[in-house]
């Protein structure tokens, strides 16, 4: 198994086997949060004006997602799991667009197959490939707003293939080195609004879920994500 680790859209584009697409803060995290909460699936994209023209067509439909870690105007949620981790998702599809995660996924159209990827569902992954045994295995670190790297996905994607390749890892010193730099936004005031610090924990939570999330394709056209067991 041939295991790499790329970045950022051109990384996306570039991927190759099994895709695991990386946003920790938080596009991935709070996908796994809201199929805990029931949904039927999410229907990522990449452009803002297409999640409004998918509502158009599907008006029961949810939105969620965000711009400069904002709420989209007019979208039902915004990119924070401790915004909407009490809602009822029961059987609802979601929309989703966002700043990097879904921009890789619409991106990996090299890959034979693509999962989304966190922390809190990352011993999921893991063993899901290690089930398939595919002979490439792509990890893609979307960083943020798909502009420049960062701590969270970079760790995550070296902590999945540490569990692919069964070496030992040490989470608490990544969860650290993360406090300290990208995730230092959390725990400003002036952004809580948006970026609560609750979200950090919930990011954060690893292993939390024992679900993938894999890009699938509907009789309709569009790609959506799936929550399967590995």
């Amino acid at each position: 198994m041939e295991i790499t680790i790329s970045h950022l859209t051109e990384g996306a584009q570039n991927a190759r086997g099994i895709a695991v697409v990386i946003d920790v803060f938080r596009a991935f995290s709070t996908a796994c949060y809201v199929f805990n909460g029931g949904a039927e699936k999410i229907v990522p994209v990449g452009a803002v004006e297409r999640a409004f023209k998918l509502k158009k067509q599907h008006p029961d439909w949810l939105i969620m997602g965000e711009r400069d870690e904002r709420k989209v105007e007019g979208f039902d949620f915004g990119n924070s799991p401790s915004h909407l981790i009490d809602f009822d998702f029961s059987e609802r599809s979601v929309i989703q667009t966002t700043s990097a995660g879904t921009r890789g996924l619409v991106n990996a159209t090299g890959a034979e197959e693509v999962l989304s990827g966190s922390f809190v569902n990352a011993a999921a992954i893991a063993a899901y490939i290690r089930k398939k045994a595919p002979e490439q295995v792509s990890l893609v670190c979307m960083g943020y707003a798909a502009e420049y790297q960062t701590e969270e996905d970079t760790f995550c994607a070296e902590y999945i293939k540490a569990l692919l390749l069964n070496e030992s890892v040490d989470f608490r010193k990544m969860r650290e080195v993360i406090r300290n730099t990208a995730g230092k936004r959390f725990f400003i005031e002036k952004n809580q609004y948006f970026a609560p610090s609750a979200d950090f924990d919930l990011c954060l939570d690893l292993n939390k879920f024992p679900f993938v999330l894999r890009l699938e394709e509907s009789t309709e056209g569009y790609h959506f994500l799936n929550k399967l067991i590995p």
